[in-house]
């Protein structure tokens, strides 16, 4: 293989991985408070809970148009597999992502909110239990003939597996969404979230140990990789790490500290995802298809690493401002 041919598919996985990592993180908190603005008590707090993504949330899923878009122009044969074997998933988050975004606009100039308040949840829940499946699915490995075009069932996305991951994910959103709102809430409204940081913290972790005892369990090929020389050192410490997060983050919350819990979710985020990427590399689908045989032609990619090059930073810098610019606490007198 061409020096060029093998670099170029190894540098536009990153990037993607660098996309998905900034969308889960960026719209995990805003999909986890919009779970969470189910279990508020009154509409209030739910005023609160809304008002403080107001500015930001709309910027956050910009991530996963623009990884949509890298993943059809990088791996052009791994975007069609994908979106034809998790067809349902995929259309159960576009709608959940369009419902919670109607509902968000709407419920502002109704004045009965309760049916936008439930849609706003519902559409943030939908979206992000059909992530879980589809991310579940990815990783449990599609069904695809030798030229690598999708062979299964309309239903393969869904089993135990793929269940557990959504629930997990669910939770990890859950998890990140509270550590949010305890940094931009006071009050009683912020003590609440740092109860529902630490449940979300724990369930996150009994899900994540489930995940990584079922992935050696029943997938031979992570289970080659996880104790080949010299992963297996590398994977022996992420579990080590993500322990210690854990730990940190519980220790914050019980000191009831206001930016720190968040800090130390984002960074249990990048760990997860640190090790996601070692096992599946070098496959775009594990299993199947590998990023070598999904990239597109040199001279596309090459192009498109030039357009992305000035495209990230651009992004990077207004995601940046627009957190500088509305930081601090949201209270009942920042809402009308």
């Amino acid at each position: 293989m061409d020096p060029l041919e093998h670099f170029l598919p190894q540098v536009w996985f990153v990037i993607l991985a660098l996309f998905l990592f900034l969308y889960v993180m960026l719209d995990g908190f805003d999909l986890g408070v919009g779970i969470l603005s189910l279990t508020s008590s009154d509409d209030e707090r739910r005023s609160i809970l809304m008002t403080s993504l107001g500015n930001v949330w709309d910027a956050n899923e910009t991530w996963l148009v623009l990884m949509g878009g890298a993943l059809f122009g990088a791996f052009p044969l791994a975007y069609g597999t994908i979106l034809t074997a998790l067809y349902i998933p995929i259309m159960m988050m576009l709608f959940g992502l369009i419902f919670r975004a109607v509902a968000f606009e709407f419920r502002e100039h109704s004045t009965r909110k309760y049916f936008w308040n439930l849609a706003f949840g519902a559409g943030s829940f939908l979206a992000a239990l059909a992530q879980g499946f589809a991310l579940g699915s990815v990783l449990e490995g599609i069904a695809v003939d030798e030229a690598g075009h999708f062979i299964g069932g309309t239903w393969d996305w869904l089993d135990w597996k793929t269940a557990l991951v959504a629930l997990t994910l669910i939770q990890g959103y859950v998890l990140i969404g509270s550590t949010y709102l305890i940094a931009k809430t006071e009050g009683e409204l912020q003590t609440t979230h740092y109860r529902t940081a630490k449940i979300a913290a724990l369930t996150t972790l009994i899900g994540a140990i489930a995940i990584t005892i079922a992935t050696p369990v029943f997938y031979e090929s992570a289970r080659t990789k996880l104790f080949e020389q010299p992963l297996v050192y590398i994977f022996s410490v992420i579990p080590i790490l993500g322990v210690l997060l854990i730990g940190l983050l519980l220790r914050s919350i019980e000191r009831k500290e206001d930016q720190t819990p968040f800090i130390f979710t984002i960074l249990l985020f990048l760990v997860t995802f640190f090790g996601l990427g070692l096992i599946v590399f070098p496959y775009v689908i594990p299993t199947q298809i590998t990023i070598y045989q999904a990239a597109a032609s040199s001279s596309a990619l090459v192009f498109m690493i030039i357009f992305i090059g000035f495209l990230i930073p651009i992004m990077l810098f207004y995601n940046i401002y627009q957190y500088i610019v509305f930081r601090g606490k949201v209270s009942e007198n920042h809402y009308g």
